[in-house]
């Protein structure tokens, strides 16, 4: 009896011991796709700060520019802060990622006060059309009317007519309308690095302002998180997060131009200037892929994409693109954590990469402080920089 005392304790103890080792959390998301080599590495995404900063506390005088080139903090104390879109009025509307916030921002000429628009949104992005504010987060799409008179207009819900996947990885968005006045939105991979489980995600579309007429322009986009038009051709450029866990230099972020609707970007099967995934693999798996125009640097995390059209900025940023790139964690030594220039020649070609805004980052102890995002032009040719490490935001200007 003893003896079968112990067995059943043995028996017991092995099933517990099955039933806890069955119901180990899986690893988190962003391992998906270490190699065994990798699995001691220490790399893993930074922590966000999502409390206020107090405008005080920011060491603005750590950032460099160019000769004549100012930046001085504009607003702060919204944590989080991302995208901006601009009103009429001159409000300002920002979206958020992990607070699930979207912010208004106001500028009576010599402060800048702000307000909680809507709270506890699945990763919210922005848009402003037509007097109109557009949020949409992963599960929800609302438009404000006139919101910038009306503070508390309630939103009209045009989820069902977008169409939304619901994955959420990479599926974090960037709202913009574009020069044919319709709704541009990228729909990211739903993993590092995967075969898609439905055609819906690594995808950039256009939609009719009320959410008809949804229309596929490009695939294989990993990651988009800014793009723009270029004031002369038109074409839609867009910056494009590359894969982690291939190394400390492959592959690099892209700078991306879409030439035509319909083209290709390569994901998951090939990245970059046309380097095959060892992982996710086919037959001749970079044919038919519109390579990017531009390298960004791995894991940088190429963010917004603004064309500079202003007055202020000297003649050479005329037409010149201004990428925010936020800052790499999959990579030994840290790239990125500043704003570059790029510049091209008439037809796209020819890409030239320069300094814009430095000083985020401590090459030296490889400590930062800040982590930039988006851009917006304003009026005066002035441009604004999101800062969402510290929730805030910089405004850069320039005189001779």
């Amino acid at each position: 009896m003893i003896k079968n005392f112990a067995l059943m304790g043995s028996l017991l103890a092995f099933g517990v011991g099955q039933a806890f080792a069955q119901a180990a959390p899986p690893p988190p998301i962003w391992k998906q796709g270490m190699t065994g080599e990798m699995a001691s590495s220490k790399l893993a995404p930074h922590a966000g700060k999502f409390t206020a900063t107090a405008a005080d506390d920011i060491p603005i005088q750590k950032l460099k520019l160019p000769p004549g080139f100012k930046a001085e903090v504009w607003s702060s104390g919204t944590p989080g802060n991302r995208a901006m879109a601009r009103g009429e009025s001159g409000k300002i509307y920002v979206g958020t990622r992990a607070l699930g916030r979207v912010y208004e921002i106001t500028d009576n000429g010599t402060e800048r006060t702000s307000r909680v628009v809507v709270d506890k949104l699945n990763q919210p992005a922005v848009a402003m059309h037509n007097g109109a504010l557009y949020v949409m987060a992963i599960d929800k799409v609302l438009r404000y009317d006139g919101i910038e008179k009306n503070p508390d207009v309630q939103p009209v819900d045009l989820t069902a007519k977008f169409n939304l996947p619901p994955e959420q990885h990479h599926n974090w968005k960037y709202l913009r309308f574009g020069p044919d006045d319709k709704l541009y939105v990228p729909f990211g991979a739903p993993c590092n690095i995967c075969e898609l489980p439905t055609q819906e995600y690594a995808q950039i579309r256009r939609y009719d302002a009320d959410g008809s007429n949804m229309e596929v322009i490009a695939t294989g986009v990993r990651n988009t998180q800014g793009f723009d038009w270029h004031p002369v051709t038109k074409e839609l450029w867009f910056t494009n997060h590359g894969r982690d866990w291939m190394g400390d230099d492959s592959p690099q972020d892209g700078l991306n131009r879409l030439s035509k609707v319909g083209q290709n970007f390569g994901f998951p099967y090939c990245h970059a200037s046309g380097i095959a995934d060892p992982d996710i693999k086919k037959d001749k798996p970079c044919e038919g892929v519109t390579p990017y125009v531009q390298g960004m640097g791995a894991h940088a995390a190429a963010m917004g994409l603004q064309f500079y059209t202003g007055n202020m900025f000297p003649a050479e940023y005329k037409n010149a693109m201004l990428v925010a790139r936020k800052g790499s964690w999959n990579r030994t030594q840290k790239s990125g954590y500043d704003v570059v220039m790029v510049r091209t020649d008439a037809d796209g070609k020819n890409p030239k990469v320069t300094p814009f805004i430095t000083g985020f980052l401590d090459e030296k102890t490889q400590a930062f402080w800040g982590r930039p995002t988006y851009m917006l032009q304003m009026p005066d040719g002035s441009m604004l920089l999101s800062d969402e490490q510290l929730g805030a935001i910089y405004r850069i200007s320039y005189a001779k």
